[in-house]
């Protein structure tokens, strides 16, 4: 099937239309993007390259993707964005370009879903299976592991991590990172547990989630320093694909990871 373009809608001749294709009215799409087979760009949409975006995609109205980034350093660098597979971006969501400092490309993986007003800036790396609630702000350099869940109203500062399957709880601001499988919440901003719950929904037995919560134990409640704590963790889980995640994550942290506070008394993971 060829591309449906609506006649109001402003599209580059040095853009690539895929297939089936629809481009609704006062849609714009600029030069050097790319848009794969059964993607939608909603009205009044704004797509500008360079651009790659994948298949069955769907951008509504009045989202902005792909323009330069907001970093004083930038100084019209040919950079990039690259979408995968059906990702959802709703009303007004942005996601912007990389910088040279960045690997020169934002990455969005597959089967995302951003809510109205997220921001995705330079240079972030989004793994696949997110859902992000309304007005998530996501600072330069961010990178999301796969199947994380984040409520509305959170920012994540710039370079910081946040591991697979993890529960960022509305509200919350990540300015450390966060371990794989953790769950938040703010007033002080702290990990509360495991995501139990989100892993009891991704088939994980009773039995990974318990090895990960003890995982946890030793990482947070042992006092032992973060080296000492994956030490242990080796040795005491010997071939755990999801404890070997965690000590992996933990290894590559710049930046600190996330904590439990002293006075986090609840049962972990129940929220």
């Amino acid at each position: 099937m060829t591309a449906a373009i609506h006649p109001t809608a402003t599209v580059s001749p040095d853009a690539e239309i895929g297939p089936d294709v629809t481009i609704g009215p006062g849609a714009i799409v600029g030069a050097g993007v790319r848009i794969g087979r059964g993607t939608s760009v909603g009205a009044n949409a704004n797509v500008q390259g360079p651009t790659t975006i994948g298949e069955e995609n769907r951008i509504f109205p009045f989202a902005v993707v792909g323009f330069e980034p907001q970093d004083l350093k930038y100084r019209g660098e040919d950079t990039r964005l690259t979408i995968g597979n059906r990702n959802v971006f709703r009303e007004f969501s942005t996601v912007h370009r990389g910088t040279a400092g960045g690997r020169g490309e934002t990455v969005v993986g597959d089967e995302n879903l951003f809510m109205a007003y997220c921001h995705v800036a330079h240079d972030c790396r989004i793994g696949d299976h997110l859902v992000a609630a309304n007005t998530l702000n996501l600072a330069g350099h961010v990178e999301l592991g796969h199947h994380v869940n984040i409520g509305g109203t959170c920012a994540i500062t710039q370079f910081r991590k946040v591991g697979d399957y993890c529960h960022l709880s509305a509200y919350s601001l990540i300015i450390k990172d966060v371990a794989p499988f953790a769950i938040t919440a703010p007033g002080p901003m702290r990990v509360v547990g495991i995501n139990r719950i989100g892993l009891s929904r991704a088939g994980f037995s009773e039995e990974r989630r318990r090895n990960i919560k003890r995982a946890y134990k030793i990482l947070f409640r042992s006092g032992l320093t973060a080296t000492e704590a994956c030490a242990r963790l080796s040795a005491d889980f010997t071939g755990d694909k999801d404890v070997e995640a965690i000590i992996a994550f933990v290894k590559s942290s710049t930046k600190g990871l996330l904590r439990m506070t002293e006075r986090e008394d609840q049962e972990e993971g129940e929220r």
